[in-house]
C-alpha cells in the first residue's frame, strides 16, 4: 500500500499561514493575492498603486488581506510592510516579490539611457534583494518560510524584452540560487516562478499591443493559453508544504518555450 497521502482539492494549502505580496494591486500579484486568500492565507498587498490596492483588500475581505503603500526601491517601505505583516500577524511565512517595472523598447543599446537602465534595476532587482533581505530578517528566528521570486522568460533567454529588464530577470535567478545556499540552514526556502508572455498591462504597454493581439505570440505548447492565474497557481505550489524539499529552483512556465529554437531542428514549425 502506498505511503503517500491523498489531500482533497478543497482542503486549504495555506491555512494559517501570513504572506506578503509586493505589486500585488493587479496583474499577477493581484492573482496570486487572491488564490493565496482562497487557500486560507492572510496576506499584505505592498504596493504604490493605493487605490487599485484597496479596493483589491476590500473585495478580499479587511480580515483576510491588508493594503500597505510600498515603494520596493525605498527601504523603509519594505521593511515597513514586514514589520506590519508581523505586528498583525504575528509572524511572516510567505514573501513573493512581484513589483516589476518594464522600460521602453528600444532595440538599440545606443539609444538606451542609463537613467531607464538603473530605474528597472532598482525595482526588478535590488526591489527584490530589499524584499528578501527583511523577509529573512522575520523569517530566520522562526528558521522556516518560503521567498518566491517572479523571474519570465526573460531570465533564461535573450532577444525577448529590452536589455533592463532582460538583464534584472537573469540577475533575479542568480539571486534566488545565492540566498538559497544562504537560508536553508534555516530552513526557508528560496525559489523562483518564470512566465512566459502574459497579456498583462505591462506587457500589452511595452510591445505596443490591444488586448486581442497576444494570440500570435508564439506558443510551443499548443492549444494552450498562459494567463496569470496559472502563476498564482506555481506560486502557491512553492509556498505550500507541497515542496517543502523545493530550494533554489527556477520553475519556468513557458510551455517548452525556452528549450527550443522554432526555426531549426528536428521540430522546426513556422508557427
Amino acid at each position: 500500500m502506498s505511503s503517500v497521502s491523498t489531500v482533497p482539492a478543497t482542503t486549504p494549502r495555506l491555512e494559517g499561514k501570513v504572506a506578503i505580496i509586493t505589486g500585488g494591486a493587479r496583474g499577477i500579484g493581484e492573482s496570486i493575492a487572491r488564490l493565496f486568500t482562497k487557500h486560507g492565507a492572510k496576506v499584505i498587498i505592498a504596493d504604490i498603486l493605493d487605490d487599485l490596492g484597496n479596493s483589491v483588500c476590500e473585495d478580499l475581505g479587511l480580515e483576510l488581506a491588508s493594503f500597505v503603500h510600498c515603494d520596493v526601491t525605498i527601504e523603509s517601505d519594505i521593511e515597513n510592510a514586514v514589520n506590519i505583516a508581523v505586528a498583525k500577524h504575528g509572524k511572516l511565512d510567505i514573501i513573493v516579490n512581484n513589483a516589476v517595472v518594464i522600460d521602453k523598447a528600444k532595440p538599440s543599446i545606443l539609444d538606451n539611457d542609463m537613467s531607464d537602465f538603473e530605474k528597472v534595476i532598482s525595482v526588478n532587482l535590488t526591489g527584490v534583494f530589499l524584499g528578501t533581505k527583511h523577509a529573512a530578517r522575520a523569517m530566520i528566528p522562526a528558521r522556516k518560510g518560503s521567498i518566491i521570486m517572479v523571474g519570465s522568460v526573460s531570465s533564461s533567454i535573450g532577444g525577448v524584452a529590452s536589455h533592463a529588464y532582460t538583464a534584472s530577470k537573469h540577475a533575479v535567478i542568480g539571486l534566488t540560487k545565492n540566498i538559497a545556499a544562504e537560508l536553508g540552514q534555516f530552513g526557508i526556502r528560496v525559489n523562483c516562478v518564470s512566465p512566459y508572455f502574459i497579456p498583462t498591462k505591462v506587457a500589452l504597454d511595452f510591445f505596443n499591443m490591444n488586448e486581442d493581439e497576444p494570440s500570435g505570440v508564439y506558443s510551443n505548447l499548443k492549444g494552450v493559453t498562459l494567463c496569470s492565474e496559472d502563476v498564482a497557481e506555481a506560486a502557491l505550489y512553492l509556498a505550500s508544504e507541497e515542496s517543502k524539499y523545493v530550494s533554489g529552483h527556477n520553475l519556468a512556465l513557458d510551455g517548452g518555450v525556452t528549450v527550443i529554437n522554432p526555426a531549426f531542428g528536428l521540430f522546426a514549425r513556422a508557427n
